[in-house]
């Protein structure tokens, strides 16, 4: 079969294979869509404003609102994606290898993120921007253009991790969610120092701790004999004197626990919390077997994965603060610097738990703080309307993929595109379009839709396509 430029079938032949009609094409994907995205962003934003402890005149005023705003978003990119998938066949008289699914996406995405809420328009970049990025190196590994790193995705979290906490432990280096997560997830006793102030913090914390010494014996004294005293606290009471007495530098800030147990009650701490997301995360499904298969219940808490976001999560943090005791004990100092070995040391933690998506996204995160950063150091430009931009060119990339190569596209989105289209982007005559190299159909086991022979294009028995 000779080389392709274009295809010249109609929009009916390779794209809206379920009805001739364009416009009723729109209509349908529309209408799936928008009950798609209201059964999405419904139960979205009612966690959202629960967890944000929304008072009761924002469910009365805003909570609608704010859902229809973001279905009609969502609704408008599906929609908006066929009509000018035909309108391009129109107006180029066929279909390049780009026009079916770049060229109709990047108007169509360009228009639907206008109608989104300015608050959400970054989110929303940054997420498309990361799975655009993973789909790029996807299609360049299936080239032969680049070859995959083994443990790619660790290495990567490493670098990330060691710059996260290197802005972390800097005088306004981090600031609003990301400042706020990372000290929920390290803990108060890691905020922010400087190394200039080492022996002032050094000095101190030991007149701290000479002055918490009379204070705790004073207690201890004033406290009932041991003989009155539970079982439990008795065992509570040991383990505060084992946390305490211990090797502890004058620099380090947990002056309630010495080194080792610093490092040991942030790992059982995040471990507990990651179990126990995973856990929730599992609930949902779990309600299927309660009355037709009761004994898979417990699976729900001996799944592997629970284990291994607990141990990603504890290991994380307990690498990080032992490796940045150790340092303090090393350079008997407090220095910012030691964020950056002890960042990237806790990012082998993601063997536990290896995840592209997560590393992609906070890499993607690390970008735009260091370019926002960048912004008002005066160093780099500000593009007005970059958000709105970059997120149509990644959607565009993303469906470019969708229609030309699903192998090379994140699996989860690919699901979610057959969800908001009732499982029509699946319908696509795809087989026409491996004549463009991409192995557009591999994935799809044949599939031939049934078309009407009234609205098909007829072309000459057992000719090629001679394209120009």
């Amino acid at each position: 079969m000779a080389a392709l430029s274009k295809l010249p079938h109609s929009c009916y032949e390779i794209g809206h294979t379920w009805d001739p009609s364009c416009v009723q094409a729109a209509v349908d994907i529309a209408r799936g869509a928008l009950e798609v995205s209201f059964k999405v962003y419904a139960p979205l934003y009612l966690i959202a404003a629960v967890l944000r402890r929304r008072k009761k005149d924002y469910y009365l005023k805003r909570l609608l609102p704010e859902i229809l705003w973001s279905t009609s978003f969502l609704a408008a990119n599906g929609s908006l994606y066929i009509v000018f998938f035909c309108i391009l066949r129109k107006l180029l008289g066929g279909f390049h290898s780009w026009s079916a699914g770049f060229g109709s996406a990047l108007p169509a995405s360009y228009i639907a993120i206008l109608l989104e809420r300015k608050s959400r328009r970054g989110l929303l970049t940054i997420y498309m921007t990361n799975l655009a990025t993973e789909t790029l190196f996807r299609m360049a590994v299936t080239r032969g253009i680049v070859k995959p790193i083994r443990h790619g995705e660790v290495l990567l979290f490493c670098v990330t991790a060691s710059l996260y906490m290197f802005f972390f432990r800097n005088k306004d280096g981090l600031k609003g969610f990301s400042f706020s997560a990372l000290k929920f997830i390290i803990g108060k006793e890691e905020i922010p120092t400087h190394s200039v102030a080492g022996e002032q913090i050094c000095a101190r914390s030991l007149e701290r701790a000479a002055a918490v010494g009379p204070e705790a014996s004073q207690a201890s004294g004033d406290r009932p004999s041991s003989r009155s005293k539970t079982l439990v606290d008795q065992i509570r009471a040991l383990l505060q004197s084992i946390c305490k007495k211990g090797p502890r530098h004058g620099c380090c800030k947990h002056y309630q626990d010495n080194c080792i147990s610093y490092c040991v009650k942030g790992f059982v701490r995040m471990f507990s919390i990651g179990y126990l997301i995973q856990c929730c995360l599992k609930v949902p499904s779990a309600f299927r077997y309660m009355l037709t298969k009761p004994s898979r219940l417990p699976a729900l808490f001996y799944n592997k994965e629970n284990f291994q976001l607990g141990a990603f999560l504890g290991s994380f943090v307990s690498i990080y603060k032992g490796t940045s005791c150790l340092l303090r004990w090393l350079r008997n100092i407090d220095d910012e610097l030691h964020a950056l070995i002890a960042g990237f040391l806790a990012g082998m933690s993601m063997f536990f738990y290896k995840s592209t998506s997560i590393s992609m996204y906070l890499f993607s995160k690390l970008v735009e703080t260091m370019y926002f950063k960048g912004i008002e150091a005066g160093r780099f430009p500000y593009f007005p309307h970059a958000d709105t931009v970059l997120y149509a060119i990644s959607t565009a990339i993303c469906f470019q993929a969708a229609v030309m190569e699903v192998q090379n596209l994140r699996p989860t989105y690919w699901k979610f595109l057959l969800r908001l289209t009732k499982g029509r982007f699946a319908l696509m005559n795809r087989q026409l379009l491996d004549v463009f190299g991409t192995q557009a159909s591999r994935d799809f086991k044949g599939f031939v839709p049934k078309l009407d022979p009234r609205y098909t294009t007829v072309l000459p028995p057992g000719g090629d396509f001679q394209l120009g």
